[in-house]
């Protein structure tokens, strides 16, 4: 796994990859909603995805629901910026803050996992559960410490917010916290491919069917033996683990900051990165796989151009897949070529609807109606409209918008990397309405979480709430 794009990034992107006090007083009277979120996503009686949206304070996973489409209404009409507060974690905050009623639940890499009181951004509890990975014993990557990373995910049935932790010893393991910060599950997750060493767990977590779901790529620089997959565990911790693996000799990342992302009728939809193969036979890799909730696969997407994505690192893993409303899927990555495909058929190799050149894509996109919200690492976020079974650009962000993006509001989110800055943008025209230094720098894969009138961001010293409205 190797965050270049199809063009070279400026040297302060590569360093931000590499990474791979309150302006105005916090409302410590904000109304507290209960503390129990809504289901991640639900299945119509036909079968298809009915995306549950967050409440106005609720972001429970990664884009605010399974669907990830990172669009939430009732959020009150966004305006002028103001830091709301800052608070210093034990580490870098590289998945997205979760937000239960009035807790804000954020994941550390020194394996520490706060809650956080939402509206004053006091730290109400801390569990560290274990020891992190430094870079010294690791063979390659970019974090250090490497602890949790990935993006938690809650559930309201069983009220627990999962989240897994790299430990010394190169253990990957799965914790399911109260939202007082007890810890009721604990389950060690053996990594499919046999090189837990060689394996990170960088995409956020879903849940459906019963199930949460844990993805692993490889360490930044793509060192070592590792092959992609997927591992399904029970709610509850205990009974048997399902998984999948992709079908290569080595690499084959799933790695997309997303993570696993629901879809029509059930169907776990993830991007894969480049793999061994680079002519003859095709191996499973550079693709968008469908997946049951068993872990089998039932489809898949290839560019025809896989063998030399494979052969020169442009691959389709660096960004999760985005599902539409209608079914349709938009892939895109480190090329730069975005894929139209049929969600219920996803055609094989070179079976897209349509492709056009968008941008290199990096961390997980939002959508709303036709339209997907594209994280590019370069020349700013693309706002792509799908109607009419083709793909075409409406406009693009500022430059240095190249985080990924959510809606809510009336307005788009995107986090600038490599300066810190929250965006405000206009979704008719992509055009700046406010933007806001955060006083940190930021993970590589940054998206922010909306909750009511506040923006939450993590960033490589905690997190920082911003009031939008």
């Amino acid at each position: 796994m190797r965050f270049r794009p199809a063009t070279a990034l400026t040297a302060a992107a590569v360093v931000a990859a590499c990474g791979c006090a309150s302006a105005k007083a916090p409302d410590h009277t904000a109304p507290r909603q209960p503390a129990t979120g809504p289901p991640s996503a639900t299945l119509s009686p036909d079968g298809t995805t009915q995306s549950a949206p967050a409440t106005a304070t609720d972001w429970p996973v990664y884009h605010a629901n399974a669907a990830r489409t990172g669009s939430v209404s009732g959020l009150p009409r966004a305006g002028s910026l103001g830091i709301a507060w800052t608070r210093k974690l034990d580490g870098a905050v590289y998945g997205q803050p979760l937000v239960i009623g009035g807790l804000v639940v954020a994941a550390t890499e020194n394996d520490s996992v706060y809650g956080l009181d939402r509206a004053s951004g006091e730290i109400r509890w801390r569990r560290h559960v274990g020891t992190p990975v430094p870079l010294s014993a690791l063979p390659c990557g970019n974090i250090d410490p490497l602890g949790i990373t990935g993006t938690p995910a809650y559930d309201p049935r069983t009220r627990l917010v999962y989240a897994v932790a790299e430990q010394a010893g190169f253990r990957h393991v799965l914790y399911g916290f109260s939202l007082s910060g007890q810890v009721k599950v604990r389950r060690d997750l053996p990594a499919p491919d046999g090189h837990p060493r060689y394996d990170q767990q960088r995409p956020a977590l879903a849940i459906t069917a019963g199930q949460v779901y844990v993805a692993f790529g490889g360490l930044f620089g793509d060192c070592g033996p590792y092959i992609g997959s997927v591992v399904g565990v029970p709610l509850s911790g205990h009974g048997a683990l399902t998984s999948y693996r992709v079908p290569t000799t080595r690499e084959g990342a799933i790695w997309g900051t997303g993570g696993p992302t629901l879809g029509p009728r059930g169907a776990l939809y993830v991007s894969v990165g480049n793999g061994a193969a680079t002519r003859g036979r095709y191996d499973g890799s550079d693709s968008v796989l469908a997946l049951s909730p068993g872990l089998r696969r039932t489809g898949f997407f290839a560019p025809s151009t896989w063998a030399a994505d494979n052969a020169n690192d442009l691959d389709l893993g660096s960004m999760s897949p985005a599902v539409l409303a209608d079914g349709s899927v938009v892939a895109d990555g480190k090329r730069g070529t975005a894929y139209l495909l049929n969600g219920g058929q996803l055609g094989g190799i070179g079976g897209q609807r349509a492709q056009a050149p968008v941008c290199p894509a990096f961390g997980g996109p939002s959508v709303h109606g036709t339209v997907a919200y594209i994280p590019c690492a370069e020349g700013g976020m693309a706002a792509v409209d799908t109607a009419g079974g083709r793909l075409r650009v409406l406009w693009r962000g500022p430059p240095g918008a190249a985080g990924s993006p959510v809606l809510g509001g009336g307005a788009v989110w995107v986090p600038g990397i490599d300066s810190g800055t929250l965006y405000e943008l206009d979704p008719s025209t992509g055009r700046v309405r406010h933007q806001i230094g955060l006083g940190s720098a930021l993970p590589h894969f940054a998206s922010p979480s909306l909750s009511g009138d506040l923006v939450f961001t993590g960033t490589l010293n905690g997190i920082t709430a911003v009031r939008g409205a």
